[in-house]
């Protein structure tokens, strides 16, 4: 099934005029805000306490007229969700319930099918999750319906994205850095309503997600141990429907954000799951193993293995060999990074990134670019807004080895294991 843009029109014209108004500013002139971290913005809003216990924070950063909310959560997985509900209360309100009639539209599904697919796929879902939706519902005041049907819609919809790993001898001070195109619907406007969410866990490592309001799986993401993770959407519109007896990537991808503390761990959990579609993914560790590497999975059908290829750094069974390096893999589908990645080998930092990052979108759909130190702990991320895309906006910083939400003169992020 083809998507049409047309379709959507009239959803992404009311989520633009439902988001707060963002005039731009140049890139450029925020440039070394946006590299040090010296970013304006409002100061922590006061606690949001779960009744249950534990308590949320949002504050905002900002890098020129770019501007995005970071909301802190800790706890249990219903406190998180139940705080995450809270502090972003207005934006999913605004967001979910568009988005979901949109979708709905666009695919030509009732809810019955979305109950059906959450239904079968939640068999499959870490139960932390599922916990953290029944918080999120009770704290935004939706139903758990219809934050099911959200986080179940991606299970149905074909998207492409884009990666890149470089740490050791490829960068200028050794650390890992990883960045994530997300290249999918800018008519969906969930870019119009962003969120850091930085989780703070009563049990699992800290980890930090760039995400949108309402939506609690992770389509990239970091935690505390160094480990990274990345995806890249290969299953075409003409393979659907996917199999959905398996748990999407979203919701695995914070099941290895809790609990994996090294990129072999991180792959060994993998190795156990089903997969619901083609895919390739990027997983890095910038702190133990100080390494990365790129896989590629396909789920041809709800009965057979998955068949998976993993690729380390200057792998010559890598399927763009020749064009790998040392320290580096990705992957681009074709747009062109490996000249540039060649030609600033052992120069490559947070800012040669980003600007990588901009240089390979998929145009017409870059909702959200991030770049990850993943051994100083920091994040760049840069979201679409109004008529410009991720790749044209300035990017803000985040450095979660600072993060003090709670204001109590102490890291709320946790010291390296």
């Amino acid at each position: 099934m083809a998507r049409s843009r047309e379709s959507l029109a009239a959803l992404v014209s009311l989520l633009v005029a439902l988001a707060a108004s963002q005039p731009l500013g140049a890139a450029d002139a925020a440039k070394q805000a946006t590299l040090t971290g010296s970013l304006g913005g409002a100061a922590t809003s006061p606690a949001e306490h779960s009744p249950v216990g534990g308590a949320g924070y949002r504050f905002e950063i900002a890098n020129g007229e770019a501007r995005v909310p970071v909301a802190v959560v800790s706890g249990t997985p219903y406190q998180m969700g139940w705080q995450l509900g809270r502090v972003m209360r207005d934006e999913i309100r605004r967001l979910v319930p568009a988005a979901v009639a949109g979708f709905k539209r666009e695919l030509h599904v009732d809810d019955e099918t979305l109950d059906q697919a959450w239904a079968t796929t939640a068999g499959y879902t870490d139960g932390r999750l599922q916990q953290q939706l029944a918080g999120l519902a009770e704290g935004s005041g939706l139903s758990v319906r219809l934050l099911q049907h959200i986080h179940c819609l991606p299970l149905l919809m074909p998207y492409s994205c884009s990666s890149i790993a470089a740490w050791g001898s490829a960068t200028e001070d050794g650390h890992l850095y990883q960045t994530r195109n997300l290249d999918w619907s800018l008519e969906a406007g969930a870019h119009e309503f962003p969120v850091l969410v930085v989780y703070l866990p009563t049990e699992g490592h800290a980890h930090v997600t760039p995400s949108f309001a309402g939506f609690v799986g992770a389509h990239c993401g970091m935690n505390a141990a160094g480990v990274v993770l990345s995806e890249i959407g290969d299953a075409p519109a003409r393979e659907m429907p996917y199999n959905i007896h398996a748990p999407h990537f979203t919701a695995w991808f914070r099941t290895l954000l809790y609990d994996a503390d090294s990129l072999t761990a991180a792959l060994d959990r993998f190795n156990q799951l089903p997969h619901t579609k083609r895919y390739h993914f990027v997983f890095g560790d910038g702190r133990r193993e100080q390494r990365a590497v790129k896989i590629r999975a396909a789920a041809p059908a709800a009965d057979d293995p998955a068949q998976i290829d993993t690729w380390t750094d200057a792998d010559a069974t890598d399927e763009l060999a020749p064009e790998t390096l040392s320290c580096v893999v990705y992957h681009d589908e074709g747009r062109g990074a490996f000249p540039t990645l060649k030609s600033q080998c052992g120069q490559l930092n947070g800012e040669r990134l980003i600007a990588l990052a901009n240089q390979i979108p998929i145009k017409g759909g870059n909702v959200m670019n991030a770049v990850f130190d993943a051994t100083a702990m920091r994040l760049w991320v840069s979201y679409a807004h109004a008529d410009h895309e991720a790749y044209q906006r300035p990017y803000v910083y985040l450095d979660l080895a600072k993060l003090d939400a709670d204001q109590d003169g102490r890291p709320d992020w946790p010291a390296s294991p």
